[in-house]
């Protein structure tokens, strides 16, 4: 067993475990996502709120850094920031997080040399740390599905120039199933099935039909929607 909250250990060779890698979101707030248009927009929610659950199924340190909140990028998005109850994001004022000391010792402190990054956008927020970290020793993994630039160009750009500094592009599925690895592993199977069916589309029916269908098993309960009630600062 690994020292991560009693989990089996992966084998590693060359592979992301959740013993050997953290994770960083940086810059999803609302008007960065406004200008992003390489990729569909609900979609980059959908795949980040998703990897940020697997970090907490698998138990994978995590950092959150902001840009400018007040004076141009708002909040962090409340999907994600919820997922990580009492944390509060690393403020910054530069565009490259690898330019601020607090994002650095963050990404120190957690003493993986491996770090899984997205963010917006592509060829700004994504690259830039990208290439200064890789430069610094650090195995860099960009989740391209979670993130996102102005133009189709701009993001292929910026991927290109990352790939060819030596990061290794994944999607947010692919690193939670290298997490996972192995489905005898029972300890995070069914929290990653109920991520799977949530999250990912055809895949996630496929999941729910083999389960009543093939095995049985009774449907997915998801909770009761209940109306949200008016709040006092629209009436």
């Amino acid at each position: 067993m690994s020292q991560n909250n009693g989990h089996a250990k992966r084998s590693e060779k060359g592979l992301l475990t959740p013993d050997n890698c953290a994770v960083a979101f940086i810059d999803h707030q609302p008007q960065m996502l406004f200008g992003v248009s390489s990729f569909d927009r609900q979609s980059i929610i959908n795949n980040v709120v998703a990897l940020a659950k697997a970090t907490r199924i698998f138990d994978v340190p995590t950092i959150l850094s902001t840009v400018e909140t007040k004076a141009f990028s708002g909040l962090m998005w409340p999907q994600l920031k919820t997922l990580f109850p009492g944390r509060e994001p690393i403020e910054r004022s530069s565009m490259n997080s690898w330019d601020d000391r607090n994002f650095v010792a963050a990404v120190e402190k957690t003493g993986r040399k491996k770090l899984v990054l997205c963010g917006l956008w592509t060829e700004t927020c994504v690259a830039l740390p990208t290439i200064q970290a890789i430069h610094d020793g650090y195995e860099m993994y960009v989740v391209e599905d979670c993130c996102g630039d102005v133009s189709q160009m701009a993001h292929d750009n910026a991927m290109r120039r990352v790939v060819q500094a030596g990061a290794k592009p994944v999607t947010a599925l692919s690193t939670i199933l290298e997490w996972q690895r192995d489905w005898a592993q029972r300890d995070t199977y069914d929290a990653v099935m109920h991520l799977v069916k949530t999250h990912f589309g055809a895949y996630g029916v496929g999941v729910e039909y083999a389960y009543t269908m093939v095995h049985g098993a009774a449907p997915t309960v998801y909770p009761e929607y209940e109306v949200p009630q008016t709040t006092v600062a629209h009436q």
